[in-house]
């Protein structure tokens, strides 16, 4: 018998037997109540009292009845390998059941990540049949248990619908519950916490401790410091208070030893202060003036990566967490009239110092352009958006801003991935998504009430307003599979009605399961305000262009808002949060998703990871899906694919017209491309989608490296003026880490006096001529006996005398010191990565960018001169180059032909596990070898 369609049929409320299990805790918080704000629909607040006899049905869309779900697909058993920047095996689990659908690179994080047990106990799991049921199994009893499905019938429908939205990676969980779900009675599963701080020692201190279980627990945290008092603000026993930034130092190294005394990634932590704290200069500055003296340190030649002991970035503060200003609508108003901005005292309220809005404003982006922080956080906006305003003000976020709720509260999360949510036509399934959103959000919510905390306070909040966070992935890659540019109007209003979709459908659960359990406990005090919310995201769907849209994914999604705020108006609400747009770093591997979260494509080139170990380059499989909705014959598709997989770009294809090309436009410029989504493109996909979220969007906006400060400050500015919740930018290459890291060796002193090796009067030599950024020139090595190098000239004929002479000058010190004995390697070691104009594309295959003429110099003479094993750049690349071939034309690439996609992502961190280098996710990295995430879950 074959799986029942429902052509998207509500999941209903019907008469159940068995307790009513309500679980709604106790307590609506314990801040002040704030006004509500005025706007929106006028709502009526009375909900009816809870029906103990109702529960969910649970209709069945892609499961029948008696089969198991996990024996609908098919299995295969393969190796879990990931292997490190210089070929050492980092993780190895062999016969790793896994469906064969399932990417390599899935395989890897499920095994490595998620899989209970040391490694060499017999009884570790070995299979994604035992991970998801190990899941999905707990779920579906916990909800048994408090009896949440009108009959068994809907329990099992429920547990056999997660089943197969798990293993067929339409959906997953955030990485808490993959750890500890069905380990212990009570497991952690929230992995976004948001901790209060108050102006007494004795607070300071507990949120040291409070975050440093949470850091253990691979969980992150963010905290708004605003009531501690001022640094220039008296104590009662007299004298001068620390100030908030004082205790952020230490606040930091706590964070560095949770990482470094047991976890591989950073932990992950946002730090927040008002923009009218008397502190607030010190706090935008902090972060980047500790940049500059890791600058200094590079400088003086200690080691520019990150998670190096005693390298420049272990030896500063501020490394472990996200800062961000809290700003109102009040100050952003007063930078763009020029008035003034007071900060006053945090004991009684008094001024303490007046400045010019503007240059706050330029002082914050300045600081952004230095070293990516502070972000913004617009207060006014969050708060116009909060459903629980009558309870107490959102003052902060989780470290990546987009868990936004009251101070000691906790959200587990879920993403669904979008490009699984297609007909076989390829279009968009309205129904199809609805329903999962409903699955997915019901076994969200009953993990609330079954899982643990780490305080009594974020527990009693936890339980009074269960907050979740239903998310997404693979937006970039639907919207490209559409044919859709992402960067676009088109695009724009595409996004728009999908995050309006999940969002109304989401509230509409959240709403049955509250005919039936009752609302959240907070919900009758802040019931109007609640619903006032409600209509602006229903209201928002009239900005949505219809003509950009499929008519039924538009009609879904005001039918899904319509529902939701009929039943929350008679019943309420179970939930006072229910969507975030997350970083999806680790799951986003597990699903295998092209591009995470709203984030578009990175670049069309990708390079998959190989069973046995290995890459292979290939081009991204959404683009031929796109290439033939735009029209294009199965040839000229062919063609095209040919020429990307070739030149790294698809600029300048066969067959492709001009008006097409974007639709293919990426987060970064390709390598023999100039196109990319520009700044503003990102800000303004934020702003299509942040109307349907409860919570914010974790995304850093790239800008690129000669991106100047009045560019940020402007992106800040249009970020507020278009509705956004937070935002963060980073100019490209404004870190000053170093992809590979070279250890600092003591020199050891030459004993006696140095004696000058002379070339004989006739000696071999090589000529090399070399082109940088269209700068032409030679290197010419005269060559001893032994066909090492023993004296360099260089010639720069049309650069003029300046850098002629410069140049000759720097051959002639630099033939002497190998004359002398100086050995290359040391040269090749110091003078690789000099960074001065001119830079750019070469044409040479080996080294494809120059970061400098010195930096080509060198690097060409370490390709000459040295073993593999001792080549500064391309040694690790050929140790460990590639296993196998595939892709279009077979191409067996090596590490450094994966490094060219990511050019402009030359200062991200290497990956704490294997070494390879990272890529921006959000507002974090991530690792696309063993898929570790830095900063984000």
């Amino acid at each position: 018998m074959a799986a029942r369609e429902t052509g998207g049929s509500p999941i209903g409320v019907e008469k159940a037997v068995g307790r009513n299990g309500n679980g709604n805790g106790n307590g609506n918080g314990h801040a002040k109540p704030r006004a509500s704000r005025s706007g929106g629909r006028r709502a009526r607040p009375a909900a009816k009292a809870a029906d103990p006899g109702q529960g969910i049905t649970i209709p069945r869309r892609w499961t029948t009845a008696g089969k198991d779900p996990l024996e609908q697909v098919a299995w295969d058993l393969r190796a879990a390998l990931i292997s490190g920047e210089k070929g050492e095996v980092v993780f190895e689990q062999k016969d790793v059941e896994v469906p064969v659908f399932w990417s390599q690179l899935a395989t890897n994080v499920v095994a490595s990540k998620y899989f209970r047990g040391p490694l060499e106990d017999p009884s570790r799991e070995h299979s994604v049949k035992q991970l998801i049921g190990r899941v999905a199994y707990t779920i579906a009893g916990w909800g048994r248990e408090q009896s949440y499905f009108a009959t068994e019938e809907d329990a099992q429908a429920f547990q056999d619908e997660l089943v197969h939205l798990l293993v067929t990676q339409k959906a997953s969980f955030n990485s808490p519950v993959w750890f500890n779900c069905g380990i212990e009675p009570h497991p952690q599963c929230s992995a976004c916490f948001i901790n209060s701080v108050e102006d007494n020692m004795e607070s300071i201190l507990k949120l040291a401790a409070t975050e440093a279980r949470l850091f253990k627990g691979g969980s992150g945290t963010g905290s708004n410091l605003s009531a501690i008092r001022g640094s220039m603000e008296q104590l009662k026993g007299g004298g001068q208070a620390s100030g908030p930034v004082s205790f952020m130092r230490g606040y930091d190294a706590f964070a560095g030893v949770i990482k470094s005394g047991g976890k591989t990634r950073r932990a992950a932590k946002m730090v927040i202060l008002n923009v009218d704290h008397p502190d607030i200069v010190e706090f935008i500055k902090c972060k980047g003036e500790e940049e500059k003296k890791a600058w200094a340190l590079i400088d003086a030649g200690y080691d520019g990566g990150f998670n190096v002991v005693g390298g420049a970035y272990s030896s500063i503060f501020f490394q472990n967490a996200n800062h961000s200003v809290r700003v109102t609508d009040d100050f952003m108003q007063a930078v763009e009239s020029g008035g003034q901005w007071e900060t006053k005292a945090v004991l009684g309220g008094r001024t303490v110092d007046t400045h010019p809005a503007r240059d706050l404003m330029n002082m914050i982006a300045e600081y952004t352009h230095i070293c990516g922080d502070p972000g913004l956080q617009f207060d006014t906006t969050i708060n116009d958006w909060h459903t629980c305003p009558n309870t107490a003000p959102i003052n902060a976020s989780n470290p990546c801003s987009e868990y936004m709720f009251l101070d000691d509260s906790a959200c587990n999360l879920a993403s669904l991935n979008l490009l699984k949510f297609r007909t076989p036509q390829g279009q968009f399934d309205p129904a199809a998504f609805e329903h999962a959103c409903h699955v997915v959000f019901l076994a969200q919510e009953i993990i609330v009430d079954n899982a643990s905390y780490p305080t009594p306070a974020i527990e009693v909040n936890s339980h009074a307003f269960r907050p979740l966070g239903l998310g997404f992935a693979n937006l970039g890659a639907l919207l490209m599979a559409a044919g859709v540019p992402y960067d676009s109007d088109a695009g724009r209003a595409y996004a728009a009605a999908v995050t309006a979709l999940m969002c109304g459908s989401a509230y509409r659960m959240s709403a049955r399961v509250a005919a039936g359990k009752g609302p959240f406990s907070g919900y009758t005090v802040n019931a109007e305000p609640f619903l006032r919310v409600m209509n602006k995201h229903r209201d928002a769907i009239e900005g949505i262009d219809a003509s950009a849209v499929p008519a039924r994914l538009l009609s879904s999604a005001r039918k899904a808002w319509d529902e939701a705020i009929a039943l929350g108006t008679e019943h309420g609400f179970r939930n006072a949060q229910s969507t975030v747009l997350a970083p999806t770093g680790t799951i986003g591997f597990m699903m295998d998703c092209d591009t995470t979260g709203v984030e578009p494509d990175i670049a069309l080139v990708k390079y998959k990871k190989l069973v046995g170990g290995g890459v292979m380059k290939i081009v991204n499989q959404t683009v031929p899906e796109a290439l033939e909705k735009l029209g294009y014959d199965s040839e000229e598709v062919s063609e095209i694919v040919s020429f990307i997989d070739e030149k790294d770009t698809i600029e300048g294809a066969p067959y492709l017209k001009e008006e097409d090309l974007p639709v293919f436009d990426c987060a970064f410029r390709p390598m023999n491309g100039a196109r990319s989504i520009e700044p503003m493109g990102h800000i303004r996909m934020m702003a299509a989608v942040q109307p349907f979220l409860s919570g914010a969007i974790s995304k850093t906006v790239n800008v690129p490296s000669d991106a100047s400060v009045e560019d940020i400050a402007q992106c800040y500015l249009d970020a507020w003026k278009l509705g956004l919740k937070a935002v963060a930018i980073y100019r490209d290459g404004s870190k000053r880490t170093q992809p590979l890291n070279t250890s600092l060796k003591g020199e050891k002193a030459v004993e006696g006096r140095p004696i000058r090796r002379r070339l004989p009067d006739e000696r071999h030599a090589l000529t090399h001529k070399f082109s940088i950024a269209g700068h032409e020139g030679y290197i010419t090595v005269g060559l001893y006996e032994d066909g090492q190098p023993g004296e360099v000239f260089l010639v720069m004929s049309k650069e003029g005398t300046v850098i002629s002479g410069l140049m000759d000058s720097f051959a002639t010190a630099v033939s002497l010191a190998l004359q002398y004995g100086v050995p290359v390697k040391e040269l090749v070691s110091k003078f690789s990565h000099v960074r001065f104009e001119p830079a750019g594309f070469t044409g040479n295959p080996d080294i494809p960018i120059a970061k400098s003429i010195v930096d080509y110099i060198f690097r060409w003479m370490g390709l000459k001169f040295l073993p593999r094993e001792e080549q500064p750049v391309q040694a690790a690349a050929l140790m460990n180059g590639a296993a196998d071939s595939g892709g279009a034309d077979g191409h067996i690439i090596t590490r450094a032909e994966e490094r060219k996609v990511f050019q402009l992502q030359a200062d991200a961190p290497p990956c704490a596990e294997c070494g390879m280098l990272m890529v921006r996710n959000g507002a974090c990295y991530k690792c696309l070898n063993c898929g570790s995430t830095l900063g984000c879950s």
